[in-house]
């Protein structure tokens, strides 16, 4: 059976041990022994962010994304690519704007009214970003994979840490081609 859990266990602990090591890495993931999913999602954070900088965190969190459902969402992007010649008729397309894609004053656009994520279906509030960071790592890899260059994404808002949706601004370092 699909346990997101382990999953998210595994790839937190691999991050981890990819900026320092394996005890660190299993402190950070194990060190709170047997926990629900909403008090293990919010101390493993915490741990994580006692153990590294600001940054680290970042790109530690940014290596977490699961790829969940990444070839669909992937054969989306590009389909309207092929429909579209510039950002903005890609983003305003009917099935873009359905996917929460939106394009304002040259600035690409991601929304979602909710959270999408399932470890934090349990979780009221979250203390920060931290969390959410495996989103704008899983929104790098798609959008990269998708328009051919580097992108950056950056994490505006978190349903779970108190706003109106979770958004993220998709800015690619290069000319995309369409």
């Amino acid at each position: 059976m699909f346990d997101i859990r382990k999953i998210q266990e595994q790839v937190i602990c691999e991050a981890v041990k990819a900026q320092s090591n394996e005890e660190t890495a299993r402190n950070i993931v194990y060190g709170g022994g047997a926990e629900d999913n909403p008090t293990w999602v919010k101390n493993t954070m915490k741990r994580l962010t006692d153990s590294f900088d600001p940054a680290t965190v970042k790109k530690i969190r940014m290596n977490c994304q699961c790829g969940y459902g990444m070839a669909e969402k992937l054969e989306l992007l590009k389909e309207l690519m092929a429909g579209a010649s510039n950002l903005d008729e890609f983003a305003n397309n009917p099935k873009a704007k359905a996917a929460g894609l939106s394009y304002q004053n040259n600035n690409l656009y991601l929304k979602f009214p909710f959270c999408p994520c399932p470890m934090l279906a349990e979780v009221d509030r979250l203390d920060d970003l931290t969390w959410c960071q495996c989103t704008t790592g899983y929104s790098k890899v798609l959008f990269e994979k998708a328009f051919g260059c580097e992108v950056e994404v950056e994490l505006l808002k978190s349903v779970k840490a108190g706003d109106d949706c979770c958004l993220m601004e998709i800015v690619p370092k290069q000319s995309v081609r369409f």
